[in-house]
This record gives structure tokens, C-alpha cells and sequence, in this order.
């Protein structure tokens, strides 16, 4: 057997994965993915046993909503060839697999620090000790952008090799708020504490976040979740959907001196996120997914709430939008602005809203859908094909829109919810779950394992900017560095997500 396969949410024993030879591990994998789009790898870990390291890796099918899972034992002394040299999906992978654990590739195109973790294998090396690229010339110059910024965000560095204003080359250089948040799952014991970490991955994804911890917790423990928490997980991602791709288009807006479009699109974000804090008390939707239970239950007064919400929302932004995308002045600053091409996009391993701007059909809501998403959505993923910054912004106008339509689905059938429980559910000994969500900025992947005694081994988080982060670097080559701010917040990625 090559691989096992199993769907999204599913537990296995640790022992049905088969170990292969690391040459053995390579070829599968490489195989498995080369001239495939509909293929992508969702996760690839390792976990370390003593002076071995065993490796995870998790390739998804979007056609057949199959994962397929193998692993291979290698020795921390060994000096191993790269899946990267052949695949750079892998690329990131193994830059995080090196630095955690010391393991030597012979041939990886760009071995260079992932993150600068409290427990990296060469604790000699600092952040201020990052290789950068260099392009030794009198006629280039570099510029630096952070890791401190003028606004109030978190600290990322970016470096500008430029011939006067056109953009050669970017290099960016996260891992300044490195947080420790999986060692943190081992850690810590309660639900409570772990769902809590869940939630502050990603401040701006806390519901796709933890809607993926819940699915996985609740799998792992041979819990069956009712149709009340899906309806809740479900409507709340297309709710912070919605939220923050409304602040994206006022942030956009406000990069191109759009004043009016920043203010109008701006307010509209406020009564949707005022909406979490309504239904459960925190405008960022925190405290309000748990696993096996709801401690917020959703009622047919906060039903007629949100529609009459919704109803004053889609005049005004309707409005807006139209006047936005027929603004002359608006498109020439969008429009072949901040190209990714398909080819790139499919070799970077792009997901989520990159992915489909590009042309290239990455939705976890079709591919390997859960909560309702199989059930009441026959969803079908809005693909654009330019790459350019006018289709990540089309897409989210868009996707506002589809969102809308889903969550007044929803409301047409409220399940009854049950009075919440106390969940301290135990895992199964020796067990694999794999959870995957789509996040409004895209595919969210956790992973986890556990011992013979069922306590966590190794928890395994992705954020879909891991993936992404290169494409932002791509999609600036050749623009001039003052079309970077709307370039960069077209992406909107996560430096926490990143910095976990």
C-alpha cells in the first residue's frame, strides 16, 4: 500500500499509515503530485521520537475528497534529498522541517530560516542573522518596508531590490512574534484552553480556526457533532467571510485614495461583526464555537436580527460596489496590477482566494466539504483568471454576495439546539485526524496525534498563508514599489497564522 486513504475529519491508528524508506516516502509523494492541479499537499510535518524523525505526508484530491497519508523514518544526522528540488509546493514544508529539527537537505533551492522558533535546532542563529538575497550592482538599490510599520499591524520585513521605482525582487522575512501555539496544545490539558488557543491563531479567522480544532476534536474523541454546532460553525465562517472581506474593500479603497469607498465599505463591516457580539458577546466571534457544544445557542429573534442586518447592508454595498468597479480612475489602479499567472500559482501551491483568482479551483467547501457544506450547499467555488489585484477584489465583492445567499439558506431552517454539556472528551491511544476548513483567506488544514496513553504527541497547524505568502512576493515583480500597498493588501495574508 502507498498510502492510506481517508477523508476530511476522519481518526485512524497512527499504525495503518504506512512507513516507507525516505527514498522510498520521496518518490510516492513526487509522483503522486507531478502534472496534477487537482492534487495538492495540505500538510507535511515531522514529529520528533528521540533521534528519529518521523514524517507525515497529507496530499488531498479535490476531484475525489481523498487524502492520502504516508510516512517515512529518518535519522536528525541524516543529509536527505529535498521533495522541493523536484515539487516547490514542498518548499516551505521542509524550510520549517530544517529549522525545527537540524535535518540537512543536499539540494533544496532556498534552505533559509521559516520562522525562528523558541525551539529551532540552532538557537546560534537569530532573526537579525537572515540571509537575504542580494543583487550586487551600482544601477540597484534595496529597500526595506518593517518589520515595524506605520500603521498598527504585526511585524513582518519586507526587502525591495529595485532599478529606480520597478520592483526586481522581494524577499519576505516573517518569525518576530514566534508564539509557540503547538508546543502550546501539548501543554495545555483542558478543552478550554486548547479551544481558546484555537481562536487566536489568526485573530481576523477565529471561526475557521476553531470551527477546525472542534471537527478535529470532536473526531478524534468518536464525538458526533448534531446539526446545531454544524449550522452555527457554518453560518459563522460565511459571517466572518463577509466581515473581513468588507474591510479588505475599505482598506483597498484607502490604498488607492478611494475616501469615499474606504468610508461607505468601512461602516458596512461594523453591524456585521457587532452581530457576533450580539450572539455571542465578542465581535471577533470569540467563545462562540466550541467542540460538542454551543454555549450560545442561535434563536429565531437573532434570525430576524440578522436579516433585517442584512437587508440594510446589500443597499448600501450594492451601491457602492457598482459605483467602485465603474470608476475609471478605480480599474487603471487594479486592473494588470500585481499579476500571478495560473503556472505560478499552481508551482507556489497556492489556496484559497489566490489560488482562484488565478484560475486555479481550490475551495475546501466543494473539495472536501463539511459542517452543512455537503449537505444544504451544492457550493460552487467563484474562479477568476487574471490574477491581477482587480480579481482578488472582484472575488471578494463576489463571494460577499454568495455568502449572503448561504446564510439566508440557513436561516430558512433553524435546528433546535440542545442545552450545552460539559465536553472533556478523551481522545483515542495512537490515533491520526486531519481536519481541513475553508477560512475566508482559504484552506485551514490541524493535524493531530496521540500516544498510547491518548494524550497529544504533535498538533499540527497551517494557516492558508503559509502557502501564499510567496505569491505576494511573485505578483509585485515588475510593478513599481508604489503599487506594493495595494498589491500587499489584496492578500491581506497572516503574519500570525504565519508566526505560530
Amino acid at each position: 500500500m502507498k498510502y492510506l486513504t481517508i477523508h476530511n475529519n476522519q481518526t485512524v491508528n497512527i499504525k495503518d499509515i504506512p512507513v516507507f524508506t525516505y527514498r522510498e516516502f520521496l518518490e510516492e509523494n513526487i509522483v503522486l503530485l507531478k502534472g496534477q492541479a487537482k492534487k495538492h499537499c495540505v500538510n507535511y510535518f515531522g514529529v520528533n521520537d528521540n533521534l528519529q524523525i518521523k514524517l507525515y505526508c497529507c496530499i488531498a484530491d479535490d476531484d475525489t475528497h481523498e487524502i492520502f497519508i504516508n510516512s517515512s523514518i529518518i535519522n536528525i544526522a541524516d543529509s536527505i534529498p529535498s521533495l522541493s528540488a523536484q515539487n516547490h509546493n514542498f518548499e516551505k514544508f521542509e524550510r520549517e522541517i530544517h529549522e525545527n529539527f537540524g535535518i540537512k537537505y543536499t539540494d533544496h533551492p532556498w534552505l533559509k530560516p521559516m520562522r525562528y522558533a523558541n525551539n529551532r535546532a540552532n538557537k546560534q542563529l537569530g532573526i537579525a542573522d537572515y540571509p537575504f538575497y542580494k543583487a550586487d550592482s551600482e544601477e540597484l538599490h534595496e529597500v526595506g518596508v518593517g518589520p515595524i510599520h506605520a500603521g498598527i499591524i504585526e511585524p513582518g520585513h519586507f526587502r525591495f531590490i529595485c532599478n529606480g521605482e520597478q520592483i526586481l525582487h522581494l524577499e519576505i522575512q516573517l518569525g518576530y512574534q514566534h508564539r509557540g501555539i503547538e508546543q502550546l496544545f501539548l501543554q495545555k490539558t483542558k478543552l478550554l484552553e486548547r479551544a481558546t488557543l484555537a481562536e487566536n491563531i489568526a485573530g481576523d479567522t477565529t471561526v475557521g480556526h476553531t470551527s477546525a480544532f472542534s471537527n478535529l476534536w470532536e473526531s478524534l474523541c468518536d464525538v458526533s457533532s448534531d446539526k446545531s454546532l454544524q449550522f452555527s460553525r457554518t453560518l459563522a465562517l460565511e459571517l466572518e467571510r463577509i466581515a473581513i472581506h468588507t474591510g479588505d474593500l475599505a482598506a483597498i479603497c484607502a490604498d488607492i485614495g478611494y475616501q469615499l469607498g474606504n468610508s461607505v465599505f468601512g461602516r458596512l463591516r461594523t453591524p456585521i461583526v457587532n452581530f457576533f457580539q450580539e450572539w455571542g458577546g465578542n465581535r471577533l466571534a470569540k467563545g462562540l464555537i466550541r467542540p460538542g457544544k454551543i454555549n450560545y445557542p442561535f434563536t429565531k429573534e437573532l434570525a430576524q436580527r440578522l436579516k433585517e442586518i442584512f437587508i440594510a447592508y446589500e443597499r448600501d454595498f450594492n451601491e457602492m460596489a457598482d459605483k467602485f468597479f465603474s470608476l475609471p480612475s478605480v480599474l487603471s489602479r487594479l486592473e494588470k496590477t500585481g499579476i500571478v499567472s495560473y503556472e505560478e500559482a499552481l508551482e507556489i501551491g497556492t489556496v484559497g482566494m489566490v489560488a482562484r483568482t488565478c484560475g486555479l479551483n481550490r475551495d475546501i467547501r466543494s473539495s472536501h466539504p463539511s459542517n452543512l457544506y455537503g449537505d444544504l450547499f451544492n457550493h460552487e467555488p467563484i474562479i477568476k483568471h487574471q490574477g491581477d489585484v482587480y480579481s482578488r477584489v472582484k472575488l471578494r465583492e463576489e463571494e460577499i454576495q454568495q455568502s449572503i445567499l448561504y446564510c439566508k439558506k440557513l436561516l430558512e431552517n433553524i435546528p433546535e439546539f440542545n442545552k450545552a454539556e460539559n465536553t472533556e472528551i478523551k481522545p483515542g491511544n495512537d490515533k491520526f485526524t486531519l481536519s481541513l476548513i475553508e477560512g475566508w483567506r482559504g484552506e485551514i488544514c490541524h493535524c493531530a496525534i496521540t500516544d498510547e496513553q491518548g494524550n497529544l504527541k504533535a498538533y499540527k497547524i497551517k494557516d492558508p498563508s503559509h502557502h501564499n505568502w510567496m505569491a505576494l512576493a511573485q505578483s509585485v515583480r515588475n510593478n513599481e514599489i508604489s503599487d506594493f500597498p495595494v498589491c500587499n493588501k489584496s492578500f491581506n495574508l497572516s503574519y500570525s497564522g504565519h508566526d505560530l
